[in-house]
């Protein structure tokens, strides 16, 4: 069962978005809340798995509610559903720690989707805005001057961020490579420590704009 928090300022929308989802056997809404303050509260009473964040809402921001999220329920994936297509608060996100970034004319079967991927350790990112994460990317300098990928990371480390930049969830990945889930979910960690980022999208299209996905 993957336990939801709904949190969003717009009652009608909630409502919406929980009619949905209960028709899914295997979701369950753990609770609905109208601003980040309130959000944040549930969130700790309730330890979801998956959080469903506006980024515009009154008060606490979204932004500012997501990096508090990230901070005090560390085990549960935060899935941004935003009207903004705004390349700077997609970056924003993302380097704070969101799951994914979504927008808000999403259907049906694709935000499931991209709950249940997030759920099993996955990112989701709206292909609409795919091609504005590469250009956020484009932007950063390296990291580590002097040092490419390849000389950072372990032969393991390298596999591992193939298997994320495809979107493979930790459970898929540790069957692929005959490893154990917590040992991939540290290998993740190491990636991201060493790499300078701070999501699994961030690492994806890391492994793209630095020709990882060439390797053998």
């Amino acid at each position: 069962m993957i336990r939801i928090l709904l949190v969003d300022d717009h009652s009608l929308f909630r409502t919406g978005i929980r009619l949905l989802l209960q028709r899914y056997p295997d979701f369950e809404i753990a609770g609905e809340a109208a601003d980040g303050l309130e959000g944040i509260k549930r969130a700790r009473e309730l330890a979801p798995d998956v959080i469903l964040l506006d980024l515009n809402m009154p008060g606490l921001s979204g932004l500012e509610t997501l990096q508090l999220l990230v901070q005090d329920v560390p085990d549960c994936a935060v899935l941004v559903l935003t009207v903004s297509e705004d390349a700077d608060d997609l970056g924003q996100a993302l380097q704070a720690g969101a799951s994914g970034y979504l927008l808000k004319n999403i259907d049906g079967d694709a935000l499931v989707a991209a709950i249940r991927k997030a759920a099993a350790g996955g990112a989701a990112i709206a292909e609409e805005m795919t091609g504005k994460l590469i250009e956020q990317f484009r932007r950063r300098s390296d990291p580590m001057p002097g040092a490419g990928p390849r000389d950072r990371l372990t032969p393991r480390e390298r596999e591992i961020v193939q298997c994320l930049a495809r979107g493979e969830s930790n459970k898929l990945i540790a069957r692929n490579l005959a490893l154990s889930e917590s040992t991939v979910k540290i290998h993740v960690q190491n990636i991201l420590k060493k790499l300078g980022l701070s999501s699994r999208v961030q690492v994806a299209v890391y492994a793209v704009e630095h020709g990882l996905l060439d390797e053998p």
